[in-house]
C-alpha cells in the first residue's frame, strides 16, 4: 500500500525537478509574447538560410574569399550605424509599428535576392547591395524587437524570456545552415532566399496582432543624432550597464577563436586540405553549446545575483577558450567550444536581462541599439585580432592566451566597480505587460 502512495509522490517531486531545470515556458503563456515568440522562431531558420546563400552565391560568382570576405564587412558597416540610430528610433516612435515596417523591409529585400538568383542576374554587387540594405532594416528591427519583450511580460518573467528567445536563435544557428547545406542541391540557392522571404511574411504577421507599444510620457519624439548622444550619456552614469557591455566585450575580442577555425582543422585537427568534419564540429560546437544549455536554462534563468552569474559564465567561456587553445583533440576541441556557447548564452540572458530591468523605458531601445553593435561587432573584431596574432605567434598561443586574456580582464573589471558582482535582480513595475 506504501509503495502506491509513494509513486504518485516520487513522481510529483521528479517533475517539480525538472521543472526548475529544463527551459521554463512560462512567458510563452502570455499571448502577446507567444506571438512575437512566434516571429522569431520562424526567422531564426530563414535568416540562417540567407546567411549561407549569401556568401555562398558570391563565391560562385567570383571563385574569390576576398569578395566572400567583403559580405562581412558589408553586413557589419550598417549593423553598427543603424544598430545605434534604430535604437534612437525605438525609444521614439511606437515599437510595434518600428517592427513592422523593419520587418517588411528585410522581407522585400530577401524577396529581390531571390528575384536576382532565379533570374541569374550575375552581379555580385546586386547582391551586397541588397544584403547591405538588408542589413540595416535588421538592425533597426533588432533594438526594437528586445526592448518590446520588457512591456510584454511582467519582470520577473524577463529571464526565461530572455532565454526562450537566445535558445530558439542558436537552435535557428545550428540547424539552419545544415538545412541550406541540404536544400541547395535539391532546390537550387535562389529557393533559400524565397523560403526566408515567406518566413518573413510570416513573421509579419505574428508582430501584427501585437498591441501598440507606444513610448513612454518622458521619451523624446526625437530620433537624431543628439538622441544617440543623449544614450551614451546616459550609459556613462549607468555603471553597471556600462560594465556589462565592457565584459562582453572583453569575452568577444579577446576570447572568440573562429578566425582561426579554418587553419586548426587542417594543421591541428587532420582535416584533408579542402575541407572535412573538424572544420564542421568548429564552427557548430559553440552554438550547440548554446542551444543546449538553453533547454536547461531553468537551472539558471531564476538566479537573482545577476551580475555575479555574468562574471562567473565569462570567466568559464575564457578558461574553456583557453583549453580549446591547448587540445588537440577534436572531440575535446568540440567539449569546450560547447562549454563556452553554454556559458555565452547563461551570460546573454542575464546581460539582456540587466539591461531591460536597468535602463528605463524610454532609454531602453538606445541600450539596446548599443547592445546590438557590441554584439554584431566584438566578434568581427576578434576575427582580426586573432588571425593576426596566430600569424605570429600560432593559432594555440592566440587562442589560450585570448582565454586567459579573457578571465584576468573580466576579474579586474569586476574588481574595479565590485557592485556589479553584489548586483541582484530585483523586478520593478517599471511598465505594465500588455
Amino acid at each position: 500500500m506504501s509503495t502506491q502512495t509513494e509513486r504518485p509522490a516520487r513522481a510529483s517531486r521528479a517533475r517539480g525537478i525538472l521543472g526548475k531545470v529544463v527551459i521554463d515556458t512560462r512567458p510563452l503563456r502570455i499571448r502577446d509574447y507567444r506571438r512575437m515568440w512566434v516571429s522569431t522562431v520562424v526567422t531564426a531558420v530563414g535568416s540562417q538560410l540567407t546567411a549561407v546563400a549569401v556568401p555562398k552565391q558570391v563565391y560562385d560568382l567570383t571563385g574569390s574569399s576576398g569578395y566572400v570576405g567583403l559580405t562581412g564587412a558589408v553586413g557589419l558597416v550598417p549593423l553598427l550605424v543603424f544598430g545605434l540610430w534604430g535604437g534612437a528610433i525605438a525609444d521614439a516612435v511606437d515599437r510595434r509599428k518600428v517592427m513592422l515596417y523593419s520587418n517588411l523591409g528585410v522581407a522585400v529585400t530577401s524577396g529581390l535576392l531571390w528575384a536576382q538568383a532565379f533570374t541569374q542576374m550575375r552581379s555580385v554587387w546586386v547582391v551586397l547591395v541588397l544584403l547591405g540594405l538588408q542589413q540595416a532594416f535588421v538592425a533597426v528591427n533588432m533594438p526594437a524587437r528586445s526592448a518590446a519583450v520588457a512591456r510584454l511580460v511582467p519582470p520577473e518573467l524577463l529571464p526565461p524570456a530572455n532565454a526562450l528567445s537566445f535558445t530558439t536563435f542558436t537552435f535557428g544557428m545550428v540547424f539552419g545552415p545544415l538545412l541550406a547545406g541540404a536544400l541547395i542541391p535539391v532546390l537550387g540557392l535562389s529557393t533559400l532566399y524565397l523560403i526566408d522571404t515567406v518566413a518573413l511574411v510570416v513573421a509579419f504577421s505574428s508582430v501584427w496582432f501585437l498591441p501598440p507599444i507606444p513610448p513612454g510620457e518622458n521619451a523624446r519624439r526625437q530620433a537624431g543624432i543628439s538622441a544617440i548622444a543623449d544614450g551614451f550619456r546616459y550609459l556613462a552614469l549607468k555603471k553597471l550597464l556600462l560594465v556589462s557591455f565592457l565584459v562582453d566585450i572583453i569575452a568577444m575580442v579577446a576570447g572568440m577563436p573562429r578566425a582561426l577555425f579554418p587553419e586548426m582543422a587542417e594543421r591541428t585537427f587532420g582535416d584533408p586540405p579542402g575541407g572535412g568534419p573538424a572544420l564542421g564540429w568548429l564552427y557548430a560546437a559553440i552554438p550547440i553549446g548554446s542551444a543546449v544549455f538553453g533547454l536547461f536554462s531553468g537551472a539558471f534563468a531564476r538566479i537573482r545575483r545577476q551580475g555575479a552569474v555574468i562574471a562567473v559564465s565569462i570567466v568559464v567561456w575564457g578558461l574553456a577558450m583557453a583549453a580549446f587553445g591547448l587540445t588537440s583533440s577534436i572531440l575535446l576541441a568540440a567539449l569546450f567550444l560547447g562549454l563556452g556557447g553554454g556559458a555565452d548564452l547563461i551570460s546573454a540572458v542575464h546581460r539582456s536581462s540587466m539591461l531591460q530591468t536597468e535602463a528605463t523605458d524610454e532609454m531602453r531601445g538606445r541600450m539596446q541599439g548599443v547592445f546590438t553593435v557590441v554584439v554584431a561587432g566584438g566578434p568581427r573584431i576578434a576575427d582580426l585580432v586573432h588571425g593576426w596574432g596566430a600569424a605570429i605567434f600560432g593559432t594555440a598561443t592566440a587562442a589560450t592566451v585570448g582565454g586567459i586574456l579573457v578571465v584576468v580582464l573580466v576579474i579586474a573589471t569586476v574588481a574595479w566597480l565590485p557592485d556589479f558582482w553584489r548586483f541582484r535582480f530585483t523586478p520593478t513595475e517599471d511598465q505594465p505587460a500588455s
